[in-house]
């Protein structure tokens, strides 16, 4: 065995850019192309929009413009601009920044001085322009590499900070900025900074009424028990009510921060929640019956919030500074004075909240009995059948370095041995589990949740991701459904997703549910292989070959070898998040999709086939075009 060495060439000094670029998921997370809502773009895009909200909090600037065009990012605020003096350390010099200074910042979300230098070095380009009281500067950067400065001139903008940059094709590939994504972002700036004014293309978004207006707008498809309660308090702000959806919704965050994992201020909130209805009925309720079918929100303000990572999307702070308060001292006792409150003033609400609990009490107790016997035949058939071949991260639940990859966790549901045996064949161990089903699923749409513990496929895969109380427990950060691209393929998806939204919508709400994209075609020669993913990439490949190629159709998962199948399940893994809109009404939906077949239906499916086929006819002319050699296309 060769020996390796280590010596003083071996240690490494990297200055920021370089330490930012080499590991960017320490920074911003996961990179992703843009079609998942927590992909590193999105996540650049709130580092410099969380200094324009600072301003705003800090009482300067009630605009900011967002602009994006061809993968290019523009922010305009009105705040204070920043001093032009420190313009390009601000930007480039790692921990330097206001928000050391507790006087300027004292509640703001980013605290470390790292979120812009992040973005800088993440960018291939980057501008950073600001406006102080009749004079100006401006400076540009590739890759964190200042390019240009100017010196400090007389202007006449209106005082503010603007940035451009554009995301490094190079780390972030094949990128692209969606518009439900980000406007969704904005959306959440806007409730939790009422009367901030964001214009964002030829839209204004804009809140009047806080977490409110995002309770309404969360819940305007569904038939609610009571009318959203709206508490506000000193740096607390709390709406909630109750629907007839399974699960629990809550949308959480810290001064501004969308905690999209919750953390110490959610738990809080949660359990104040059932001990003040507890006190204010004086009956020891479950508190999974309290909260069943709760839509809830919490905004909480605090001083030097810890955060489990720099993307901040977990409070992991106990204490609030400098009172040394308890997270769960504020929190608890602002909901129990003031819901405790409200119920007395309003008994309508109170009769109606009352009747929603009972009614999950009885659901619970029906199904008790079910429950008990299905838990334990899958105890039982956990451990003697082969349907989860589980991942190192839970098989050495105990071994530090493979908790370090929780985050990367995923489970490929499948349909069929071959296809769960290729993809267990092709996985990296470490982090990919497979859970095979036998045979299609039940159509289960508009059962109740007596279904999930009487079907046997149904009470394994909810074990296996182990969502029976909640998504607190849930064991794989991806649940991804890898099925056939043929017809009976697609059908297993669509009844795998009826499961999901009937069931667990809250797993498909918080973006853990995906849908594996593999390709339809291989085409190759004796020196080049294409993968192609549509007809029209098969085209193209064929004509790159000039019409001498081998073409190959994969009907099934089981038809691709595992040594390919590791290319579609590695690094360049294609995933289709499935993205629950406000505007989408679950119910609607599958009973559109999943019930009784309807004439709209029908009508949907053959003028949609049409449209494909005329597409497809389109793609044809225009390769042969540029070919120039009908005989290429042949095939």
């Amino acid at each position: 065995m060769q020996e390796v060495q280590y010596n003083e060439d071996n240690i490494l000094s990297l200055d920021w850019k370089e330490h930012i670029r080499l590991r960017p998921g320490m920074y911003i997370g996961k990179l992703g192309d843009g079609k998942a809502a927590d992909d590193g773009i999105y996540v650049l895009l709130k580092e410099v929009l969380d200094n324009s909200i600072d301003e705003y909090v800090m009482g300067f600037g009630k605009t900011i413009e967002i602009q994006i065009q061809d993968g290019e990012v523009m922010i305009r605020d009105y705040g204070r601009g920043i001093p032009l003096g420190k313009l390009v350390d601000c930007v480039s010099r790692i921990n330097t920044g206001g928000k050391y200074d507790n006087k300027a910042f004292k509640k703001s979300v980013g605290l470390n001085g790292v979120g812009t230098k992040a973005v800088n070095a993440l960018s291939d380009y980057f501008k950073v322009a600001a406006y102080r009281d009749g004079k100006g500067k401006w400076a540009t950067f590739e890759r964190g590499e200042k390019t240009e400065e100017s010196r400090i001139k007389k202007m006449s903008e209106e005082n503010g900070t603007e940035i451009v940059f554009r995301p490094d094709a190079t780390i972030f590939k094949d990128y692209r900025f969606l518009a439900e994504h980000v406007e969704r972002q904005l959306w959440n700036y806007a409730y939790l900074n009422t009367g901030l004014k964001m214009k964002f293309g030829n839209k204004t978004i804009y809140s009047r009424n806080g977490l409110l207006d995002l309770l309404e707008n969360k819940t305007q498809n569904e038939q609610l028990r009571y009318p959203i309660i709206h508490l506000k308090g000193t740096d607390i702000e709390v709406s909630l009510t109750h629907g007839n959806h399974y699960g629990e919704q809550y949308y959480s965050f810290v001064n501004g921060q969308y905690t999209t994992q919750g953390g110490t201020h959610l738990n809080a909130f949660k359990s104040a929640i059932a001990d003040t209805v507890r006190d204010f009925y004086g009956k020891n309720f479950e508190a999974k019956d309290v909260r069943s079918s709760i839509i809830a929100a919490i905004s909480v303000r605090i001083e030097e919030p810890v955060f489990e990572s720099q993307t901040k999307t977990k409070l992991g702070s106990l204490n609030i500074a400098p009172d040394d308060l308890t997270i769960n001292t504020f929190v608890g006792n602002f909901i129990k004075k003031e819901l405790n409150e409200f119920l007395h003033r309003e008994p309508d609400v109170a009769e109606a909240l009352k009747a929603r609990i009972l009614q999950s009490e009885r659901e619970r107790k029906e199904i008790a009995g079910i429950k008990k016997l299905a838990n334990a035949r899958a105890k039982k058939a956990n451990l003697h059948n082969k349907k989860l071949r589980d991942c190192h991260v839970h098989l050495n639940s105990k071994k530090k370095k493979d908790q370090e990859h929780k985050e990367e966790t995923m489970i490929f549901i499948t349909e069929g041995d071959s296809a769960s045996g290729s993809i267990t064949k092709a996985r990296q161990v470490k982090f990919q589990a497979v859970f095979s089903l036998r045979g299609k699923p039940l159509n289960c749409h508009g059962m109740t949740k007596k279904i999930v513990y009487q079907n046997e496929e149904f009470n394994l895969l909810q074990h296996a991701l182990n969502i029976e109380d909640g998504l607190e427990g849930l064991r794989y950060n991806k649940v991804i459904i890898a099925t056939d691209a043929d017809v009976d393929g697609m059908h297993i998806r669509l009844l795998l997703l009826t499961f999901f939204l009937q069931f667990f919508p809250d797993l498909v709400r918080e973006g853990h549910l995906y849908i594996l994209d593999t390709p339809l075609f291989r085409v190759r020669d004796k020196k080049q292989t294409f993968y192609c993913y549509s007809q029209r990439e098969k085209l193209e490949a064929i004509a790159k070959l000039r019409g001498k190629a081998e073409i190959t159709r994969f009907k099934g998962l089981g038809e691709i070898s595992p040594d390919e199948f590791g290319d579609f399940i590695g690094d360049d893994i294609r995933l289709e998040s499935v993205v629950l809109d406000e505007e989408t009404k679950i119910e609607d939906v599958l009973t559109y999709y999943m019930g009784k077949n309807t004439p709209d239906r029908q009508r949907f499916i053959i003028d949609n086939l049409k449209v494909e086929i005329d597409d497809l006819e389109d793609q044809v002319e225009e390769i042969e075009a540029a070919v120039g050699d009908e005989a290429v296309l042949a095939d």
